[in-house]
């Protein structure tokens, strides 16, 4: 379970840093996606955690079982 942990936290990581970067890349560009890739990344600063919160909780009652 810890190792699953960390890979799920690192694959996290790695997905929000990539989102972070095609942002700025982006916002220094000034392309037209500039304010969609911006709210992309706010909304996956929320959902990635809560992603991989919910798929521990799933792990966990699939593995109690």
């Amino acid at each position: 379970m810890k190792k699953i942990k960390r890979i799920a936290a690192l694959l996290g990581v790695i997905l929000l840093l990539g989102m972070y970067g095609a942002t700025l890349v982006s916002a220094f560009l000034a392309t037209p996606a500039t304010w969609e890739l911006f709210l992309a990344s706010v909304v996956a600063t929320v959902m990635i955690p809560i992603l991989l919160y919910v798929l521990q909780l799933i792990y966990k009652w699939i593995c109690k079982q």
